[in-house]
């Protein structure tokens, strides 16, 4: 009996090919008003307004309160209308340096900062040493003593963080340097006495932080100045 052929066997259906995944959703660019304020980008608005100061566009008293706004800032965003209606160009991140940070007669130098700590004990700074751009002050059950009399200033803008709790922080700074605090007492006392220097160049001291049963107290030494503002 003829053997009859068989109907070939067909291939198998290529497999669909793997539909791509999806990609993964890029997060949206942070906004540039919304990124960190570094300390750069602080003390080079503060020395917009110092300038602003000098060339009378500002009062002191619109000075003083915008200087405590510019250290009080954690936000580009918060910086920028700080000098919005002044002749300068508003920040831009702490990739643009200004030209005028060379041609400042203050010397310019990386952000530095010193922890001054006092627990059960005590911790003191006088005599003549470099005061850095910012001093962290901590008092707790202890006292801090921080005297600028003899200082050697290399920075305008001087900020001073202080925790007191249970504790004590005192400051001395010479006469003919502009002293300011923003500050608050919490069943204790934040005493700054605060002064506004002749001299639109003289070094700036701003005194932040809290007291919590305990005291701050910054004011002028009598008799106290220093010979020359930038030595």
């Amino acid at each position: 009996m003829p053997l009859t052929k068989s109907a070939p066997v067909p291939a198998p259906a290529p497999e669909a090919a793997a539909a791509p995944a999806p990609a993964t959703a890029v997060p949206a660019a942070v906004a540039e008003a919304e990124l960190r304020a570094s300390d750069a980008d602080r003390d080079r608005i503060a020395d917009i307004l110092r300038e602003a100061l000098a060339e009378g566009r500002l009062q002191p008293e619109e000075h003083a309160e915008r200087i405590d706004a510019v250290y009080r800032a954690k936000t580009l965003g918060e910086l920028e209308p700080l000098v919005r209606d002044l002749p300068a160009a508003p920040i831009r991140g702490a990739a643009s340096a200004s030209t005028r940070d060379a041609e400042s007669p203050w010397p310019r130098s990386l952000p530095e900062s010193e922890n001054l700590v006092a627990v059960f004990g005590g911790s003191t700074r006088k005599g003549r040493w470099r005061v850095r751009r910012r001093t962290n002050a901590l008092a707790i059950f202890g006292g801090v003593e921080i005297d600028l009399t003899e200082a050697v200033f290399e920075q305008q803008e001087i900020v001073i963080h202080v925790v007191a709790a249970f504790g004590g922080v005192e400051i001395k700074v010479p006469e003919n340097v502009s002293l300011r605090g923003s500050g608050a007492g919490i069943l204790g006392g934040f005493d700054v006495t605060t002064y506004e220097a002749q001299d639109p160049d003289a070094p700036v001291i701003h005194v932040t932080g809290f007291a919590v049963f305990g005291g701050v107290d910054a004011k002028p030494k009598r008799g106290k100045r220093l010979k020359n503002l930038r030595a």
